[in-house]
């Protein structure tokens, strides 16, 4: 059975606040422009925009890019359902479709969360025309960061 963490003492709103500031932490997150568009225990949305720089030679968004979506938004939802720092153990991702469109859109959520991990799912989508097309599929383990001393 998945140990329930405290409830949320602070509002949706700055709930989202503390992990875009937590985003904006992240370089790469920077470079390429990635938003966090919503945030709350156990789901994450997050996007990126859609830029020449992250195309690869055929004109699709670099795979790197779209795993990068779905590994943070993975990480947010497992970290955010066990409510302490956390890293990514592991993750595989189905590519479904070539992602060409305006922005990425990564949702995730905890599936199962423990004291120690989480088990999480996100779906990535293109957004084009203003419609939205799954170009892949992401499951993966997400682990509480060891304290300093278990290094």
């Amino acid at each position: 059975m998945a140990s329930t963490p405290p409830p949320v003492t602070v509002s949706p709103e700055a709930f989202l606040a503390m992990g875009r500031e937590l985003l904006a932490s992240q370089p790469f997150s920077m470079l390429i422009g990635a938003e966090l568009h919503a945030l709350s225990s156990g789901q994450c949305e997050l996007h990126v925009p859609v830029t020449d720089a992250i195309r690869q030679q055929h004109g699709f968004v670099h795979g790197g890019v779209v795993s990068y979506a779905a590994d943070n938004a993975l990480t947010y939802a497992g970290g955010t359902a066990m409510r302490v720092p956390v890293v990514t153990s592991e993750f595989k991702i189905n590519y479904v479709r070539p992602a060409v469109g305006e922005r990425l859109i990564a949702r995730a959520h905890a599936v199962h969360h423990g004291k120690n991990q989480a088990v999480c799912r996100c779906d990535v989508f293109v957004l084009k025309d203003g419609e939205e097309k799954l170009c892949a599929v992401a499951q993966g383990t997400i682990a509480a960061m060891p304290s300093r001393s278990g290094e």
